[in-house]
């Protein structure tokens, strides 16, 4: 297992992941994958108050690719660790993007600075360019399984 294979292991525990999650709103959707967070120690959940007040005041940003959201906030006092998180919705909901609604994979990303998740996040882009792991994804029935696509077992 590569170093960076290592760390996105570390950063996604299966306690973050959840597929089927059901949302009827964007903000339902960002809360999910916060709270998958919260349940990983990775942050408290004034952090995931951020990433919504955040979408809030900047607008669905965060919405990175076609289908694909990533929540965060800044670093701070709310954020325990750095680590990620993933909802996979049921169903898609709007984030109000122009070009890439709508969401079907939420992230969750927290990190204890501006540096140091840099690495893990060139490698989780890399995979989610690829339109197979995408779909894979979606169409994950498990979390075990939906975390086994992005960490290789």
């Amino acid at each position: 297992m590569s170093t960076l294979t290592s760390a996105l292991a570390t950063a996604l525990p299966i306690e973050a992941v959840r597929v089927g999650v059901d949302a009827s709103s964007w903000r339902e959707a960002l809360i999910a994958a916060g709270e998958l967070l919260e349940s990983s120690g990775c942050v408290t959940s004034e952090y995931t108050e951020q990433m919504v007040a955040a979408v809030e005041s900047l607008g669905p940003y965060i919405v990175v690719a076609p289908g694909i959201a990533l929540g965060h906030a800044r670093p701070g006092p709310a954020v325990l660790k750095t680590g990620l998180s993933l909802a996979v919705l049921a169903a898609p909901v709007e984030f109000g993007h122009d070009s890439n609604d709508p969401v079907r994979l939420v992230l969750g990303l927290s990190a204890v600075d501006h540096d140091s998740h840099v690495g893990l996040m060139a490698q989780l882009a890399g995979l989610l360019a690829e339109r197979a792991v995408v779909e894979s994804l979606t169409s994950a029935s498990t979390a075990s399984a939906a975390r086994a696509i992005l960490v290789g077992s």
